[in-house]
């Protein structure tokens, strides 16, 4: 099993196979507009524009699950990050990473990457966790061109510290 059978939802709400981005290094990333994170939205796009004609992809996920910092609709979140940040990666309609109603594809990067990285090691707070659960928002996966969950890194960890992972998987 692999990423590219999961379907997501795109902010107008249609159905949007993950087959299409197959052959693709894809950083799947739950977002919030209203996060002390919210300014890794600059980094993100960086890395975006500098490998995407390798095929490279971001794919961004609002999650309003923590303290409630993804407000407004689809629309008016990939909105916010064009206007305040020049997104121009894919933006999809809000998920829930955690929990019962959490995200099919979320349940299973979770699965396959359980703890959070940051400065390459384990987190002290991944270490301490004793699920698998997303402890906040800006959590990145790095999926290889294949669809293998590569590796999963914490809130914190800055987008230009994956450029090395990324690199690596091009």
């Amino acid at each position: 099993m692999n990423i590219y059978q999961f379907q997501v939802k795109s902010t107008d709400l249609k159905d949007v196979s993950l087959k299409n981005y197959q052959g693709k290094v894809l950083l799947i990333v739950n977002t919030a507009t209203k996060c002390g994170f919210t300014p890794q939205y600059d980094g993100l796009e960086a890395l975006y524009k500098k490998y995407k004609n390798q095929g490279f992809e971001v794919l961004d996920f609002p999650c309003n699950q923590f303290m409630h910092q993804a407000p407004g609709t689809n629309e008016e979140l990939k909105s916010f990050c064009e206007l305040n940040f020049g997104t121009t990666f894919q933006t999809f309609a809000k998920v829930d990473v955690n929990g019962k109603d959490a995200d099919p594809l979320f349940v299973y990067l979770r699965e396959q990457k359980p703890k959070d990285y940051v400065e390459g090691k384990p987190s002290l707070l991944s270490k301490l966790k004793s699920s698998d659960q997303i402890s906040w928002n800006f959590t990145k996966f790095l999926i290889d061109r294949h669809g293998n969950v590569i590796e999963r890194f914490a809130p914190n960890f800055n987008p230009k510290y994956i450029e090395p992972f990324i690199e690596k998987v091009l």
